[in-house]
């Protein structure tokens, strides 16, 4: 499979083990930021209509250090929990309702598509305030320098 939308129909209804990869573009990501493929290593189980998965998504970010304003490229690594149904099964409030939940998603009885979680869950892991390196020294304050290239001139 090639991207993060499962055929069920080619699924065992036992343990599957999938290798998924997409581009960022095709989960709804900016490619100018999330620059290498998101792969995903996933255990589906299938029990009737019921799916369950679980795994590892991985990338990398582009992100901007808020000390020193250098981009950097930050390894993004999530673990994938969660559980789908096929829809009309039950009560359309009740589906609603189990959908607002991070962990239930539903199905077409054909595909589960996982694009939009995935996207939630990588966008999750980004830090609010990221640094290229935990003992960044920033800019200098008076001049502007860039400190982790060197100390400045100024008497800061």
């Amino acid at each position: 499979m090639t991207d993060f939308i499962l055929d069920l129909a080619t699924l065992k209804p036992t343990l599957n083990r999938v290798e998924v990869e997409a581009t960022a573009q095709e989960v709804g990501l900016p490619e100018a930021e999330w620059r290498s493929r998101i792969t995903g290593a996933l255990r589906v189980e299938k029990s009737g209509s019921r799916v369950s998965v679980r795994g590892l998504l991985a990338s990398s970010a582009r992100l901007e250090c808020v000390r020193c304003l250098n981009e950097f490229d930050l390894p993004v690594e999530v673990e994938l929990s969660l559980f789908a149904d096929q829809s009309g099964k039950s009560d359309r409030r009740e589906e609603e309702a189990l959908e607002r939940d991070d962990y239930m998603l539903f199905h077409d009885g054909r595909r589960l598509d996982l694009r939009e979680t995935v996207r939630e869950m990588l966008l999750l892991e980004l830090p609010i305030t990221p640094h290229c390196r935990e003992d960044c020294p920033g800019l200098c304050p008076k001049c502007g320098a860039d400190l982790t290239v060197g100390p400045c001139n100024c008497t800061a």
